[in-house]
């Protein structure tokens, strides 16, 4: 099954999206935008800067957990992952990032609260 990103509403009113792999497992949640064409042009951004390792950032939580981030060709952070268990499970989130980004369908779930 191929990845998805999945367009939605916050409850503010806001849009975002979450890039999902093929299993439905969220790995990437972009930040929150005013409007759904910004939203979109997040998604572009995610799809064209997906395939390149030096856009991600490692990271690691105030408890020790690592988690990515990643970013733009201006540095703009595009979307983040949840903290995951050990550096071996972030490097497996980045390489789902990197094969499901830039070819997936998007799903518009805006109709649908949160």
């Amino acid at each position: 099954m191929a990845g998805k990103f999945d367009l939605k509403k916050s409850p503010s009113g806001k849009f975002m999206f979450n890039l999902k792999s093929g299993n439905g497992q969220i790995v990437l949640t972009s930040q929150l935008y005013e409007t759904r064409a910004a939203a979109e042009k997040g998604i572009a951004s995610v799809r064209k800067n997906a395939p390149d390792d030096k856009r991600y950032e490692r990271k690691t939580t105030t408890k020790g957990e690592p988690y990515f981030v990643l970013k733009s060709g201006n540095s703009q952070i595009i979307g983040k992952s949840e903290a995951y268990s050990g550096a071996a499970a972030m490097e497996n989130g980045i390489a789902s990032v990197k094969k499901n980004g830039p070819d997936a369908t998007v799903v518009d779930s805006t109709a649908k609260p949160g």
